[in-house]
């Protein structure tokens, strides 16, 4: 059905003859009704007239008289405005809707909505509360629905909480949601942004408007060598360097200004008690060193490119860069790691989200690289398996790590799990991109990962953990199991030994066995008695074993053996008579010597293999005497 010829004056009697048919075929019509709609048409013979009159007197009409108005925005290509049409509450259109000209657009964009996993409670709530509104106030179908008509409504919706106080937050989540849907139904061509840096104008707002020029400046300049979020950072820092300016130099206008004792050194001392706005608290040492590195490289950068805000000296130095403490990988205990890891499988939350948080566990993703994962990441390399391609990610590197049969299995699942639509423009490369992790129409957000740990931490009864602490929980397991730098390296995406070598010390074999030999040969030490004290049975010295396999310096002599610790030297006496030139053998004595012979050739070779070269010597001096002995003995 079309609206009447646009001539204000002319009384449209289709229309009313529609209305009245409508309510008698629909059971709906009575006395109240008929007296209305004539009414209403008396009044507004055009209704497009009725458009025209003040938001009050169109929403002075009663309750007879709004199911005509609903009639003709459905029926009669009536546009009440989105003043009206955000006042009155469309939740009853769907009974009014199934056969007007807009039925089956909504019921394409609902069908689409449903394909994207929205829930039947928000797909109803998103299509009266935005597209049915839009189609009546745009007079067009829903492919001919544009960004311009959502910025419309948009406005709209802030106008009326600035007229009214009531918020419209709802509506703009509305907005959010429905723009979704379009994007992948092909109507528009732009996701809705969600959130972004702010302008760098206003998150300076707060620094004196000179200095507040070259930190801009700079900042733009940054941009050209520098990702957005290391730019986005930077701002943060030197945020907090010009507020401090402002309020300790309200006079300060230039850069070039700035001095050492006045300025730079109050502000460094400062940082000391710096509170993180976050949570209350002081600033960690690293936080203290990540301000004073940007301010020493917004003043280094801007006087090598020779700008005039520069200053005439050099202000800050190295050290007045805090000493960080070398603190070792945050890893999780085999007990708590496999608490989470049983509750994110069993107990999801937000499935998707623990799928995720799985997924970064096995192969020790960082988060930005776990959510910029595609579709096609998963590759078959014949004869060598199957691997994760990792996209480029912190240090601008790509790599490849080796998958088993269960992580292509959890990969499968987050697949089914994904909702399926348009591809994405990528967010480092501006092409069009399937992500491996959407949600609702868009990309998985890194916060709704770290809330589903945050509740899978705290069910499973575990303190705060971030989830860079699975990625050092995976490299831990790794060097646990002994493999090598280079292919740890490799695994983690590291650009340099240095930065896997903070993982080998957290379980260094190497000083573990020195540890455990040492700790043997001390346990070993202490059962020898010392000087003076009651002897111990010989048995509890030597720990059960002979005397010559013992850790100790051992001296054999023609009537028996000597015992001595290793920290007690050799003794000065140890085979004296043997030495001694008034010492003579006889033949009786051959047996005695042979055998006594035996075992300094034994205990020589025992104190090589322990190292004790100079006791080794001395053994060998001894069997030189004794074979001197020996052949004395045999001449007679």
């Amino acid at each position: 059905m079309t609206a009447c010829a646009p001539n204000p004056d002319q009384q449209c009697p289709d229309l009313h003859a529609a209305y009245l048919e409508y309510l008698r075929q629909t059971g709906r019509g009575n006395v109240s009704y008929e007296r209305a709609s004539r009414a209403f048409f008396r009044r507004w013979p055009a209704p497009e007239r009725w458009t025209a009159e003040p938001l009050a007197v169109r929403l002075a009409a009663n309750s007879a008289t709004r199911p005509l108005i609903t009639f003709l925005m459905l029926h009669g290509g009536l546009r009440p405005g989105y003043d009206y049409l955000l006042e009155r509450k469309l939740s009853s259109i769907w009974r009014e809707v199934t056969d007007s000209p807009i039925g089956a657009d909504l019921d394409r964009f609902m069908t689409g909505a449903a394909e994207l996993g929205f829930t039947a409670r928000v797909r109803f709530a998103t299509g009266s509360q935005v597209p049915a509104r839009l189609l009546i106030q745009a007079g067009r179908r829903l492919e001919e629905l544009t960004l311009a008509d959502l910025a419309e409504f948009t406005t709209a919706c802030t106008d009326r909480q600035d007229r009214t106080g009531k918020g419209h937050h709802h509506y703009l989540a509305a907005v959010s949601n429905a723009q979704r849907v379009l994007f992948h139904l092909g109507i528009v061509d732009e996701l809705p942004r969600s959130g972004g840096p702010v302008p760098f104008e206003q998150r300076l707002a707060e620094v004196r408007a000179p200095i507040r020029e070259t930190m801009i400046a700079y900042l733009e300049r940054k941009r050209a060598t520098c990702q957005p979020k290391t730019v986005s950072a930077i701002a943060t820092r030197l945020k907090h360097f010009g507020v401090f300016l402002a309020q300790t130099d309200p006079a300060l206008d230039s850069i070039s200004s700035l001095e050492r004792r006045k300025h730079i050194e109050p502000y460094l001392t400062s940082l000391v008690d710096a509170v993180n706005s976050k949570n209350d608290e002081l600033i960690t040492v690293a936080d203290r060193s990540r301000r004073v590195l940007a301010v020493m490289g917004f003043l280094t950068d801007i006087t090598e490119w020779g700008w005039a805000e520069a200053p005439a000296r050099k202000l800050v130095f190295r050290d007045d860069n805090p000493k960080l403490p070398q603190v070792l990988p945050r890893y999780l205990p085999v007990d708590a790691d496999r608490r989470l890891a049983e509750v994110l499988r069993d107990r999801p939350g937000n499935e998707l989200a623990a799928c995720a948080l799985r997924l970064q566990r096995a192969c020790g993703l960082r988060i930005g690289e776990l959510l910029d994962l595609e579709l096609d990441c998963v590759h078959e390399v014949p004869g060598h398996g199957s691997w994760l391609k990792i996209p480029l990610g912190k240090l601008e590197t790509e790599r490849m790590v080796p998958l088993d049969e269960e992580i292509l299995d959890l990969i499968d699942q987050i697949i089914d799990l994904r909702s399926h639509g348009r591809p994405m423009p990528h967010p480092r490369y501006r092409r069009p991109a399937q992500f491996l992790f959407t949600h609702l129409g868009r990309r998985l957000g890194q916060q709704a990962v770290r809330a589903e740990l945050h509740r899978a931490a705290q069910e499973a009864g575990l303190g705060h953990i971030t989830s860079h602490q699975l990625r050092h929980t995976y490299a831990t397991a790794l060097v646990n199991a002994g493999v090598s730098l280079q292919a740890l390296m490799a695994l983690l995406g590291h650009a340099s030994a240095e930065m896997s070598l903070r993982y080998g010390r957290l379980f260094d074999t190497t000083v573990r066995a020195e540890y455990e030999r040492a700790l043997d040969l001390a346990k070993q030490q202490a059962r020898i008695p010392a000087t003076g004290r009651i002897s111990l049975p010989l048995a509890d010295i030597t720990g059960g074993a002979g005397w010559k396999d013992t850790p100790l310096i051992k001296s054999r002599m023609s009537g028996g053996f000597c015992l001595r610790a290793p920290a007690q030297g050799a003794c000065t006496y140890a085979n004296i008579c043997e030495h001694c030139p008034s010492f003579h053998a006889e033949p009786s004595s051959l047996p005695i010597l042979a055998a006594q012979r035996v075992d300094a050739e034994a205990l020589a070779q025992d104190a090589e293999n322990r190292g004790w070269i100079t006791e080794a010597e001395r053994h060998r001096r001894l069997i030189t005497r004794l074979d001197n002995l020996i052949s004395e003995a045999q001449t007679g």
